[in-house]
């Protein structure tokens, strides 16, 4: 089975870097060291095996016509490939480190080419395209992602491709370990510097805070020391996936007070944290992706008149646009094909309307 070859990421942080492309997967030591049902539920095969049964039921008509074996096949080989989350409801998108990281990396190569061009959109532009992949995709997590670059500027502020994906990055895939690191700040904050004013930044109780007037010499934020102290023992407890600590202290140790905004941006600016998720390049390699290059370069020389269209369309414009040409994923989702024409329709409709 492809989940034996350990193409899917860990269950915490610290080990999800052992999860290779394709092609350059090797079996895991600790496969070998762990007992089975440990194993299983590390690498959340379980989960996968419920999700395949499940689409052999609802397919089953169309799957009895080339067997089971392929089908099971083709399953396990698109989780290994990172296109299984294509188009996908989010609480599967979500359910797995693996399939939070396979989203990223679809995101990236299917949007790069925002980067590429040099365009800034809105925060609901960037959700906009997140749809595109997944429609549920709840507006929430793109706000916080948002919030993470634009920090005390409105909402409507145009972002950079690079600052929205790797600030994406850090709320996705760390996103319950997050809730529990505003929750710590706040207590440190309210317990630990009682003259700061408490600013609330949205719903879900993560906050920013300023010196009370009048006190100028009292810096923002909480001592980096006891914060480090309480995430150390969050990272020991927590559940979900968290940032391997090391790099946590790392980035603690080099301040003395820090915000908790402004510990998000030093997560995603961090190139060891990005090398240990390992679902994004370096950001000087943000924007080369030469096998999908080679695959949209195959795809339109397949489609007649498709190129041509596209040069004249590009000569006939005098002025830039902020929306870049629309190419199809080449990615297909296993029988998932029926949703594409209902999920494309009014999916730009809101980018439009804040085009002003």
């Amino acid at each position: 089975m492809a989940t034996e070859t350990g193409c899917s990421l860990d269950s915490g942080s610290r080990r999800a870097g052992a999860w290779k492309l394709p092609g350059q997967r090797m079996l895991s030591p600790e496969r070998l060291a762990l007992p089975d049902y440990e194993y299983l539920a590390q690498r959340h095969v379980l989960t996968y095996m419920e999700d395949a049964v499940c689409q052999l039921l609802e397919h089953r008509e169309d799957i009895s016509q080339y067997g089971i074996a392929r089908f099971f096949t083709e399953y396990f080989n698109s989780v290994c490939q990172g296109t299984h989350i294509l188009f996908r409801e989010f609480s599967f998108i979500q359910a797995t480190p693996h399939n939070r990281a396979s989203f990223l990396r679809a995101f990236w190569r299917c949007f790069r080419t925002v980067g590429k061009n040099g365009d800034l959109l809105t925060m609901r532009e960037y959700h906009c395209l997140l749809q595109l992949l997944c429609p549920d995709f709840p507006l929430e997590l793109t706000q916080k992602a948002a919030r993470i670059v634009l920090m005390d500027d409105a909402m409507d502020c145009l972002m950079s491709f690079s600052d929205f994906l790797f600030a994406f990055q850090i709320q996705f895939y760390y996103s319950e370990f997050l809730d529990s690191v505003a929750a710590i700040y706040q207590d440190l904050l309210s317990g630990k510097n009682p003259n700061t004013v408490i600013v609330p930044t949205s719903s879900s109780g993560q906050h920013r805070q300023r010196p009370a007037l009048g006190d100028a010499g009292v810096l923002d934020g909480v001592e980096a020391s006891l914060f480090c102290q309480r995430l150390e023992s969050l990272c020991d407890r927590h559940k979900y996936s968290c940032p391997p600590p090391a790099l946590v202290k790392e980035i603690l140790s080099n301040v003395q007070r820090l915000t908790f905004y402004g510990f998000l941006v030093a997560l995603s600016k961090h190139h060891g944290i990005n090398q240990t998720l390992g679902a994004l390049p370096d950001k000087g390699d943000l924007m080369h992706d030469p096998a999908m290059d080679e695959e949209l370069e195959r795809l339109l020389i397949q489609v007649p008149g498709l190129v041509n269209s596209i040069t004249a369309t590009s000569e006939a414009s005098c002025l830039p646009s902020r929306t870049p040409p629309r190419v199809g994923s080449p990615w297909k989702p296993l029988h998932r094909s029926r949703k594409l024409d209902a999920e494309s329709d009014g999916s730009t409709e809101e980018t439009d309307e804040s085009e002003t």
